[in-house]
């Protein structure tokens, strides 16, 4: 049966709806945007149902990534930023990026939307500031595009054993039908970007003794946000809510002088029961009477 729109739009809102935040993000919002530099990919942890959907496919925290333009006057190319300056109708000192989200497709908007969320910078080693502009312009190209959700279940299949699958369940992620619109998915279109001026991300390394090291392209379509966190040739920049600029920081941290209990944290119960064996010997029970070297136990279960 196919969806109608509505019905789609509806499961792709609540897809989409976030969670409540129980504690503030790790890392310090103002220090990113101070530091972050154009092509600069973001890594989100979001709190969406589809996040979590992402984080089990791809086993990692990171469930979104998005791709750092710059503000408006950061773009060189005049066509672009003014085509820029026609999509964005918000203040043009906004630091920019360009994101694929489910229900919305390729958009731009504003960094600020993640102000409260927790974020990564993985910046691209060595890349030039012309090359930069040439990922930028092609990101900008994907505006507009659709968000590819077949693609996304696709990557779920390819973890799974390829016999076991019947036949019409198997991937059809690399076939292509020219009747279908042109979609995508957030680490693809960053992947893509990267890919117009020959930048790595995660290549396939072979080395043989005839042709040495040889770098091969991955389809772009297999890529997830943790390729960027896992790849050697993005640096990982991190800037948590508590300063560690300087030598012995920690020295200094807003410790509380109360821990938090542990149920509260993980939800468990526990008593001030001894801990004993579940099936004492009576031959072999501890006395100290007996064997006076054999330390006792406190009611909390260690030893002193």
């Amino acid at each position: 049966m196919r969806l109608t729109d509505p019905l789609t739009n509806l499961v792709a809102r609540w897809l989409m709806a976030e969670k409540p935040r129980e504690h503030p993000a790790p890392c310090d919002f103002q220090r990113i945007c101070h530091e972050i530099r154009p092509s600069d990919v973001l890594l989100i942890e979001g709190r969406s149902r589809v996040s979590e959907v992402i984080g089990l496919i791809t086993q990692s925290h990171w469930s979104h990534s998005v791709l750092y333009i710059g503000r408006i006057h950061d773009i060189e190319n005049e066509a672009v930023r003014t085509r820029i300056q026609r999509l964005y109708d918000g203040d043009p000192q906004d630091p920019l990026i360009i994101e694929a989200l489910l229900g919305e497709g390729v958009i731009l908007t504003s960094l600020g939307k993640y102000y409260d969320e927790h974020i990564r910078i993985c910046r691209p080693r060595g890349l030039t500031l012309m090359d930069s502009q040439r990922v930028i312009n092609h990101a900008i190209d994907e505006l507009g595009k659709g968000y590819n959700l077949r693609q996304l279940l696709d990557l779920a299949r390819l973890l799974f054993p390829w016999a076991i699958l019947p036949r019409r369940w198997r991937s059809v992620l690399f076939q292509h039908n020219v009747q279908m619109p042109t979609k995508t998915v957030c680490s693809t279109v960053i992947s893509e970007a990267f890919a117009s001026v020959s930048f790595p991300i995660l290549p396939v390394v072979n080395v043989d003794n005839e042709s040495g090291l040889r770098l091969f392209r991955r389809d772009p379509r297999l890529s997830v946000p943790a390729d960027f966190d896992y790849s050697p040739y993005f640096d990982i920049i991190k800037y948590p809510l508590v300063p560690i600029d300087e030598s012995g920081f920690y020295r200094s941290l807003p410790w509380s002088e109360q821990s938090k209990p542990v149920e509260e944290e993980e939800g468990a119960s526990y008593d001030d029961e001894p801990i004993t064996d579940p099936d004492p010997d009576p031959d072999t029970e501890t006395n100290p009477d007996l064997d006076p070297d054999i330390e006792t136990k406190t009611a909390s279960g260690v030893r002193e």
